[in-house]
């Protein structure tokens, strides 16, 4: 669908991804709700994953309008690259391509469409969904064929791994603190947010000594 090389690097680094510390939310990353949250909760979930699928139908819709929409927690996603790797960028290809406005409709629709997936038949509905949402078949085409984007789409799966050390997906992290295993139903999501509200936000990262500021 889409070039692979730089999908498979990603995918690998994924696979080896050591422990590092919390994650923060980097500008190239898609996220709703209140900034100023006093949660901020970061998925790491890949377009491919049929567990990322179940959370979002299980938990995340509900989670969003019992916290996201009452402006208690700022939601953040990483976008994660497991196999098939093309599928997956091609998903979150196709979500940047309808626009901010569009970013997670569409990426909910590509979750539920996952039970119709077969071999050789993944393009036609991600071209579908992209249509309902406005985006005609030749800016979808543009969009898949567009070198930079698929770069871009690999280097942010990569750097979640590099840098956030997340090795699994749906990973999730509430101010800073990585839940482990990932919550599975919306009872278990809404009682680590209680208690993530209760304790507080993440104390600020120290400064470095020297150096610029």
């Amino acid at each position: 669908m889409i070039a692979r090389r730089a999908l498979l690097a990603a995918a690998l680094a994924l696979a080896a991804a050591p422990a590092l510390a919390a994650p923060k939310q980097e500008a190239d990353d898609m996220a709703m709700g209140n900034p100023k949250a006093p949660v901020e909760m970061i998925e790491y979930a890949s377009a491919a994953c049929p567990h990322c699928a179940h959370f979002n139908e299980a938990v995340f819709a509900g989670l969003k309008s019992k916290w996201i929409d009452t402006g208690k927690v700022h939601y953040v996603l990483k976008e994660m690259l497991t196999e098939p790797a093309t599928v997956a960028a091609a998903a979150f290809i196709t979500a940047r391509c309808a626009g901010p406005d569009k970013y997670f409709k569409v990426v909910d629709e590509v979750f539920r469409s996952q039970p119709r997936w077969t071999a050789g038949q993944i393009k036609p509905i991600l071209q579908q969904i992209a249509a309902e949402n406005g985006v005609d078949q030749a800016r979808f085409e543009a969009c898949l064929a567009d070198g930079a984007a698929v770069q871009a789409v690999a280097a942010r799966a990569q750097r979640a791994a590099d840098q956030d050390g997340v090795n699994a997906t749906p990973t999730v992290f509430l101010n800073g603190k990585r839940l482990d295993p990932t919550p599975m139903t919306a009872a278990e999501m809404d009682a680590a947010i209680e208690a993530a509200l209760k304790a507080g936000p993440a104390a600020p990262a120290p400064k470095p000594k020297g150096g610029r500021r």
